[in-house]
């Protein structure tokens, strides 16, 4: 019988006064019964609804009966058929506007927890079963892979089962890019990017850090090295700016290079660790979106006693998870919405001590569809902070496509890649995830990823 319950099993939390003080994970996760339970709410619809929201297609409402059915090895193994990171997917992706939005139960009442259950699948596995030794028939094929994210761990992944010998090419000295710089711990649990980036490797991908591709090699050099392919998954790493006068001072930070400092470098273990963050009493963060909530919430987690969101437009605009913003104000982040910067304000010896700000009214859509903010006469006032993160967006380092003659690029910098397959307009480059499409999800990538590896498959078959 189906559990007709309006709402979904309720996921325990650490309490937002305690967490808000430290770094262990937010969300902790349903116990067998409760994942039974939960299982139990979906209507296995013959029309599967919820597969044609997950951009890798997992067959959801198989893998939901098997929990329900108490077969959570199973379960695991039916996401795994798509989706090389259940674990870390169950717990950062937009389901809401995903599978769960699409799902039938969504119209009178919450929808499956898809996420959730995702989530506690894998978990389940990594905590009671081996991971299964893949037999794999080798092609004698070698393939690079520029980025060591979601996209080019996706597609490694992929390829490497194909037979290919893949090599990921990562920037930073710690594999598994934003997953492991970008997301908190109290988000996503690195020992758990750690776990996939383990299952990779034994699948034969050889990750190669500290290699800046651009610098180090260029994507021709790799393809004089022997690599018949290349694929781009390189992200978007380069923060944007507002570009109002004392953006310069100290104490002003890119959300990238802040929270690139508190989850890689460890600075929440300060002094423990080598890497500090100043914060201070008081601090601003710039911008409306996930990356906002992540560095805000880490801010308040260092200590900051006040931390604001400074966002120019109303809380039904911001681009958010919902999750993220209430999770936020549980913590005590305080919202100043409607709320522009003009100017950061410094001392005499160039240290941050407010913000000018003007308050906006919402005018007309613009191009986005949102409503165009407008500044409000008379409304200017100052916000005292002793820091400032700035998180208006990022695109992707022009690195690559600048050593690259013949790959192009879009206006705003972004890699020209078809949709379905990555192909580049350079023959035998790839392309796929924030590095095409600017900063989007985890997921998104991912299934660029995957688009790729087959692509890249039939690109290199047919060649011979």
């Amino acid at each position: 019988m189906p559990n007709m319950s309006p709402k979904k099993v309720q996921m325990p939390e650490q309490d937002p006064n305690i967490r808000n003080k430290n770094f262990l994970e937010v969300a902790l996760g349903y116990t067998e019964d409760m994942a039974k339970e939960e299982a139990q709410r979906c209507l296995q619809c013959k029309h599967r609804p919820c597969v044609e929201g997950c951009p890798v297609n997992v067959q959801i409402p198989d893998f939901i009966k098997l929990v329900a059915e108490g077969k959570f090895a199973e379960a695991y193994e039916k996401i795994k058929e798509t989706n090389s990171l259940p674990a870390i997917c169950g717990r950062v992706c937009p389901q809401e506007s995903q599978c769960e939005q699409l799902c039938v139960r969504a119209k009178k009442g919450e929808p499956v927890g898809i996420g959730r259950l995702e989530r506690f699948a894998a978990d389940w596995y990594m905590a009671n079963k081996d991971s299964q030794e893949v037999k794999i028939e080798k092609l004698n094929k070698k393939v690079a892979i520029v980025g060591s994210g979601p996209a080019g761990i996706s597609c490694a992944g992929d390829l490497a089962k194909m037979g290919y010998d893949v090599t990921i090419f990562e920037a930073f000295h710690t594999p598994g890019g934003v997953l492991m710089y970008g997301i908190p711990e109290f988000r996503l649990p690195k020992s758990l990017v750690q776990k996939e980036i383990d299952t990779v490797k034994k699948l034969g991908v050889d990750i190669k850090t500290n290699m800046v591709i651009g610098k180090v090699f260029t994507l021709d050099e790799l393809m004089e090295e022997g690599f018949e392919a290349i694929f781009i998954g390189s992200g978007a790493g380069l923060p944007s700016f507002m570009n109002i006068e004392g953006e310069n001072l100290n104490g002003v930070y890119s959300a990238n290079e802040f929270l690139t400092r508190i989850n890689l470098m460890k600075a929440y273990k300060f002094p423990d660790c080598d890497t500090p963050v100043k914060v201070g009493k008081s601090v601003a963060v710039v911008g409306g979106g996930n990356v906002a909530m992540d560095a805000a919430r880490s801010a308040k987690r260092l200590g900051a006693e006040n931390v604001y969101i400074v966002y120019r437009r109303s809380e039904s605009e911001m681009p958010a998870r919902l999750e993220e913003v209430h999770h936020a104000k549980e913590e005590g982040i305080i919202f100043k919405l409607l709320t522009n910067p003009t100017k950061i304000i410094g001392t005499e010896d160039g240290w941050v001590k407010g913000m000018e700000c003007i308050e906006m009214e919402l005018g007309e859509p613009d191009a986005s569809g949102r409503r165009r903010p407008v500044p409000k006469k008379g409304s200017e006032h100052i916000l005292e902070v002793e820091t400032i993160v700035i998180a208006i967006g990022q695109s992707p380092n022009p690195l690559i496509t600048s050593t690259t003659p013949g790959l192009d690029t879009q206006k705003w910098g972004g890699i020209v890649a078809h949709e379905e397959t990555g192909a580049t307009s350079k023959i035998g480059v790839f392309a796929g995830g924030d590095a095409v499409t600017g900063a989007a999800t985890v997921i998104l990538a991912m299934g660029a990823g995957k688009k790729a590896a087959k692509a890249i498959d039939e690109y290199i078959k047919n060649k011979q």
